[in-house]
């Protein structure tokens, strides 16, 4: 009996990728199953593992498509050669394939689903645990399946459900499950996350070895999530895909939209967002020893960014994340022999469309404050206010673009005329180091008198300060940092899915529900509350008043809060704007000028460098299927693929 239920998990688990492996069990795996479920040490080394897995592909900046492959970069051309590790370019270049695709995790995922099934219906035979710690893994493993459902399902569309293991004598085209209506995939999900909750514990709840789990607060925000993707425009009456149909002719999405379910997605966000507030789920307290008060809110959205487990924002955390894109990220700083670094690059530029991103001082887009002179942004102009000071040089040439930006700007991005703190500074070293991006002014320069593709060079002038922590040195940054987590929800996402949901839904926005909670996130960034910055600041103060206006308000500032975090690239999809944000060319400053004229083209603003973003819509609002596995599945294709 027991030979028979392991063949079954084996052919489930190898189920859509094919069968083939069923000839391939070793008869020793068959007491390994057993003894597995028998005593708590090996439940749980099964139950970490399944995290470990997941974390693995998900975590992974090399794996993961959602870090890498949105328009929130510029990378240097050798990150299209064989020796890249970051695959995203590829597809934000319009490369993406279906024989092999980047970010293929189908198979993986499903091997997943079921060891936490196996998991699940096992769990309870183990001797040696209490009935509490039972009942807790359990609920966590369906939490957790919930989660690698969700991922699937934003990743490739319609998938197949596995609710239990299947028998082992099915006939084989039994095994070739189809994929279900993206509603029903949502509620199964729903379903998974409703039967956890009544056992997941709050996170004061639970000790600290298992920071990895869900608590309550985490749950509930992952709820909300799902519901949230589920109203957005890619999954509620998504007119590419009113067609696709399953090959037994089910329709796979609904044509119709519906706006309820921007409803049940706000009361989900208001839920997640009552959860985080009577447990100790909070913005950090705000910093206070900084010379400024800029520099005091530039050092609240680093620690924004950083966690050991420790950080009352996050409520979901792994480790892992941005591993492989540091040493592309980290500038090199050749010739400093203070600062340089072997092993960092500093090739990978945030992208121009990014840098504009960023809001003015008075909580606006540079396009909106009638405070900003959007007409002269790549002029140069000087700072003298001392609330700058240690920010840009004062009563120095910069270009005006680097003026009187929010603190997340500064905060998050570095470039020429601009400071970056690059380890504690101390009476003999001032570690505050002005970026000089020119030719031949020194180590932040281009080293080549050419644009190249067989080194290591920024083509755009810029680097991305998130991420890599100021406080910890660029020589030797490696040793610095070492159980580092990232977070995979974090509660200024509740604030904005409360802000988003509740806009979509109701007939104009309103303070109470849609302003609020925005505003928490606004003045944790040290920027006006969006009432006070469109109608004090702004060209267009009637801008808030509607929902589309707000609509276009909530997006950038999901874009700005969560910038490089992989948001963007899940956000332009499920809003389906990706076919007019990701296509276009890409910009920046001629890095091989050694003047600020040369530099800055003339002060005619920046010139076409590296490669153009491209997205083909509909075929690429979802991942495809290796093209293998569709002959093998009898699954049928993503639409363009």
């Amino acid at each position: 009996m027991m030979k028979k239920y392991l063949v079954s998990i084996l052919c489930g688990l190898f189920l859509l990728p094919g069968c083939d492996y069923l000839n391939m069990v070793p008869e020793k795996d068959i007491e390994t199953i057993e003894s597995v479920f028998e005593q708590r040490t090996k439940v749980e080394g099964w139950w970490i593992g399944v995290y470990a897995d997941l974390i693995s592909l998900l975590q992974s900046s090399d794996k993961n498509l959602a870090f890498s492959a949105s328009d929130e970069y510029t990378p240097s051309p050798v990150l299209y050669t064989s020796i890249n590790l970051l695959p995203g370019f590829l597809v934000a270049n319009g490369q993406q394939m279906s024989q092999d695709p980047y970010g293929n995790i189908w198979a993986k995922m499903y091997q997943l689903i079921r060891r936490a099934n196996v998991f699940i219906d096992n769990v309870d035979k183990t001797y040696n645990m209490t009935q509490e710690d039972k009942t807790w893994w359990k609920a966590d493993m369906k939490a957790l399946k919930a989660y690698i459902y969700f991922e699937l399902l934003r990743t490739y569309g319609p998938i197949c459900l596995i609710p239990q293991n299947m028998p082992v004598d099915l006939e084989m085209e039994d095994y070739q499950l189809p994929r279900q209506p993206v509603d029903t995939c949502f509620k199964e999900i729903i379903r998974l996350l409703d039967e956890a909750e009544p056992d997941i514990p709050r996170h004061s709840q639970r000790s600290a070895i298992y920071g990895f789990t869900f608590t309550k607060e985490a749950l509930y925000a992952l709820k909300a999530r799902v519901l949230v993707y589920a109203a957005s425009p890619l999954f509620n009456g998504n007119i590419f895909y009113a067609d696709f149909k399953n090959k037994n002719g089910e329709l796979l999405f609904n044509p119709t939209y519906d706006r309820e379910k921007w409803r049940i997605a706000a009361e989900a966000a208001d839920k997640a967002a009552e959860i985080c507030a009577q447990g100790d789920r909070e913005f950090p307290a705000k910093g206070s020893s900084k010379k400024t008060t800029l520099l005091n809110h530039m050092d609240d959205i680093e620690q924004s960014t950083y966690s050991m487990f420790s950080n009352k924002e996050y409520l979901l955390e792994w480790k892992g994340g941005m591993t492989t894109i540091y040493i592309y990220l980290l500038p090199r700083l050749v010739g400093d022999n203070n600062h340089f670094e072997a092993l960092a690059f500093g090739c990978l530029s945030p992208s121009m469309k990014m840098v504009e991103m960023y809001y003015t001082e008075n909580g606006l887009p540079i396009t909106a404050d009638v405070y900003w002179n959007y007409g002269n942004r790549y002029k140069l102009g000087s700072e003298s206010a001392l609330a700058y000071e240690n920010v840009v040089p004062l009563n120095t040439d910069v270009v005006r673009l680097h003026l009187r930006r929010e603190p997340r700007f500064y905060a998050s991005i570095a470039g020429d005329r601009m400071y970056w703190q690059r380890g504690v500074s101390t009476q003999s070293l001032d570690n505050n180091l002005l970026v000089q991006a020119r030719k031949g002014e020194g180590p932040w320069s281009s080293q080549q008198d050419v644009i190249v593709s067989n080194d290591y060079q920024n083509i755009c002038g810029y680097w991305v300060k998130k991420w890599i922590y100021s406080w910890i040195p660029t020589k030797n940054y490696y040793q610095g940092i070492t159980n580092e987590t990232m977070a995979v929800i974090r509660l200024a996402e509740v604030y904005m899915m409360q802000a988003e949901a509740w806009n979509e839904y109701l007939d104009a926005p309103d303070e109470e529900h849609v302003y609020k909670p925005l505003n928490k996130v606004r003045v944790r960034a040290g920027i006006p509350t969006v009432e006070d910055a469109w109608t004090n600041y702004s060209s267009n103060p009637g801008k808030i008043k509607t929902k589309e206006g707000m609509r276009e308000i909530i997006r950038q500032e999901y874009n700005i809060e969560f910038a490089f975090e992989g948001h963007r690239y899940w956000n332009v999809r499920r809003w389906m704007i990706a076919q007019t944000e990701m296509n276009g060319k890409s910009y920046g400053w001629n890095v091989l000028g050694s003047t600020a004229t040369t530099f800055y083209n003339d002060e005619n603003g920046p010139i076409e460098i590296g490669r153009s973003f491209k997205f083909v819509a509909p075929r690429d609002y979802f991942t495809p299927f290796k093209a293998e596995e569709i002959l093998i599945s009898g699954m049928k294709q993503n639409p363009g693929w």
